[in-house]
């Protein structure tokens, strides 16, 4: 009896010893920085990593997470100092510096993603509110948001948070503003295309009159020489026809009355009304074109005589 008394109390003394030996030991993990708090009051951080102790039933234990965060702002508008309205998409990325300060400032990470968010609005405000649209979506957007990620930091380090980086998401006007410049840039391309077309349309009309007027001065050109090719033509010709006529009159008689017959008298309904004795049909009477010849005269009767009368008395 005594025994089993001894032995319970044993196993008892050894499930305490167990359980005290368990409550004051904790494992920090590499992605992890442990707080410890004594009584609610925090003590010196744990950054390494590890097995480490701390007194049972007095000491808690906040784990506070050593990887960088992300911090979702949602989008907000600002006003540009050109007086253009941005809806503006940014987000930060940061880790925790000085855990104890973080804990006793902000306490948990969504009570730091609270605070930063109303830090980076606060920053975008102040740094986007200084530049123009312009230099917002295209010519210096890096360079600001290096100075919001500087004035984020600044203040956050009062935190205990380390701000690495701010990146502006997507910074465009509002729907309404951005369907207004939709249409202005649509009717200022229509203009433009108008213009290029006008000016096309004029380009054409030019080349098109000089074309023209090329053509008229080539087919002019051409009508001079071929009128004066022509004439020189007609020229030897008739020189040619000079020629013929003067070495053979009679064979360049002839030959031009077979033209004229060739000509006049084709198949088909030719009429021609002539005399029989005309000159055009001499070459048909005559095979040397003589002609008809002149046609005998009547023989008119001998006019009379006067009678002598007698002679006068002496």
């Amino acid at each position: 009896m005594r025994l089993n008394f001894i032995g319970g109390v044993a196993v008892v003394i050894l499930v305490a010893a167990l359980v005290l030996g368990y409550s004051s030991i904790f494992t920090v993990y590499q992605t992890q920085q442990a707080l410890v708090l004594r009584l609610g009051n925090p003590q010196a951080p744990v950054t390494v990593p590890g097995l480490h102790f701390k007194a049972p039933f007095i000491d808690n234990v906040v784990y506070i997470d050593r990887r960088i965060l992300d911090l979702e702002a949602p989008p907000q508008e600002v006003i540009a100092s050109d007086q253009k309205r941005l809806v503006v998409d940014a987000f930060a990325r940061y880790r925790i510096r000085d855990p104890l300060r973080f804990y006793q400032t902000v306490g948990s990470v969504p009570g730091a993603n609270s605070q930063l968010s109303i830090l980076l609005n606060s920053a975008l405000r102040r740094v986007l509110g200084a530049a123009t649209f312009t230099e917002v979506v295209r010519d210096q957007r890096a360079d600001l948001m290096e100075r919001i990620l500087q004035l984020v930091d600044k203040e956050a380090a009062g935190y205990g948070i380390q701000v690495v980086d701010v990146r502006i998401r997507r910074a465009d006007l509002p729907e309404q503003n951005s369907q207004a410049v939709y249409q202005r840039m649509q009717t200022e391309r229509a203009r433009e295309a108008a213009e290029f077309r006008a000016q096309g349309a004029q380009r054409a009309q030019e080349i098109r009159s000089r074309a023209d007027r090329d053509v008229t001065v080539l087919v002019a050109d051409a009508n001079s020489k071929a009128e004066q090719i022509r004439g020189e033509g007609d020229a030897t010709r008739n020189q040619i026809f000079a020629d013929a006529f003067n070495r053979d009159a009679d064979f360049f008689a002839f030959y031009r009355s077979m033209q004229a017959y060739e000509a006049s008298l084709k198949p088909g309904d030719t009429r021609i009304l002539l005399k029989p004795d005309n000159n055009f049909f001499r070459f048909f009477n005559q095979p040397n074109g003589a002609g008809n010849g002149a046609q005998s005269q009547p023989q008119l009767p001998p006019r009379p005589q006067p009678t002598p009368g007698p002679a006068p008395a002496q």
